[in-house]
């Protein structure tokens, strides 16, 4: 009996597939609130990344031992149980930008999940930093490619966002919407920071639709700004599906733990979508990959690909997989 071929060779095979990542990233900058959302990744399950501050997180004269706690927290792996965080860097401005490439490449360069990188004002200066984190990780001995995530908050970064998407390691462009607003001199009103706003202006729509345009045509996971409104849940989801569903962000950062539950739900596939995905792949399996019939529309590879990709979105934002999918597939 033939062995039924994989999703992952029948329709990408030879290729680098689009990378599927938690919808949502939580940023946590001291210690205290490290623990806290590592303890809440353990207890809601792998449906976010935590982002480890080194930038805004790390008291002033003590960047050396701040990055070094985090690198104690990531290897405790009764802390870090699912091995699902990252670290933000200082920016290339600053003097300790090369000192936190080394302690995190060097301490936890094997199991980070992302470094991210912010303020970049051009894309020579992302090179740099790119450069100098590879040679980090050459140096140490490590031969995967640790995931870079680019925060375009600048006229330059934005100048520059199809060479910045361009270059090795990068596997998300975050939208810095507030460093963003700032930079245009009042020319954007501190209304557009929260929404409306955020989506209406044209500057702001404009930048968002380039950063996603970019993103995607380079098979990078474009990820959008926090929602200010830290409590109230209903406008975070509303942020997040907006965002999702009319501008293409496929990720969201929150800076308040009762938001990542808003941003995972706003952001997932829905459970019907799911459910087709899955019967149509199975379908698929059993006819090697060729064309088929479902519920009277043909599919073919060009749809595969659409569907299974929707069904590994669902897979890590908790959607429950039917069973002989999630078996076919998953196990």
């Amino acid at each position: 009996m033939t062995k039924a071929v994989h999703p992952n060779d029948a329709l990408f095979s030879g290729e680098k597939p689009f990378p599927i990542i938690p919808t949502c990233e939580h940023y946590a900058g001291s210690e205290k609130l490290i623990r806290k959302a590592l303890e809440l990744q353990d207890k809601l399950g792998p449906i976010f990344d935590v982002s480890c501050d080194c930038e805004d997180g790390a008291p002033s004269g003590k960047e050396r031992e701040h990055a070094e706690m985090i690198v104690r927290l990531l290897n405790d792996g009764d802390v870090n149980k699912l091995k699902m965080a990252g670290a933000r860097i200082h920016d290339y401005s600053h003097p300790h930008w090369k000192q936190d490439v080394d302690i995190l490449v060097r301490g936890i360069g094997e199991i980070t999940a992302y470094i991210t990188i912010p303020k970049i004002t051009d894309v020579d200066h992302l090179s740099e930093m790119v450069e100098y984190i590879q040679q980090a990780a050459k140096s140490n001995g490590i031969s995967r490619e640790i995931p870079l995530h680019v925060l375009i908050e600048t006229h330059g970064a934005l100048r520059d966002i199809w060479k910045i998407a361009a270059l090795p390691w990068i596997q998300v462009l975050d939208f810095g919407l507030m460093d963003f607003v700032s930079g245009h001199h009042g020319a954007i009103p501190a209304s557009a920071m929260r929404s409306p706003g955020q989506f209406e202006h044209a500057l702001l729509v404009r930048a968002k639709a380039e950063i996603v345009a970019a993103a995607l045509a380079n098979g990078i996971v474009p990820s959008h700004n926090v929602s200010l409104d830290l409590k109230n849940q209903h406008s975070t989801y509303a942020d997040a599906y907006r965002a999702r569903n009319d501008f293409g962000f496929l990720r969201m950062w929150s800076i308040y733990p009762p938001q990542i539950a808003a941003i995972v739900e706003a952001m997932r596939p829905e459970y019907t979508e799911v459910r087709d995905a899955a019967a149509i792949l199975l379908a698929a399996q059993k006819a090697d990959w060729g064309p088929i019939q479902y519920d009277g529309e043909l599919h073919d590879r060009a749809t595969y690909r659409y569907f299974w990709e929707l069904l590994r979105k669902a897979h890590v934002t908790g959607v429950k997989v039917p069973e002989d999918a999630e078996a076919a597939f998953f196990a």
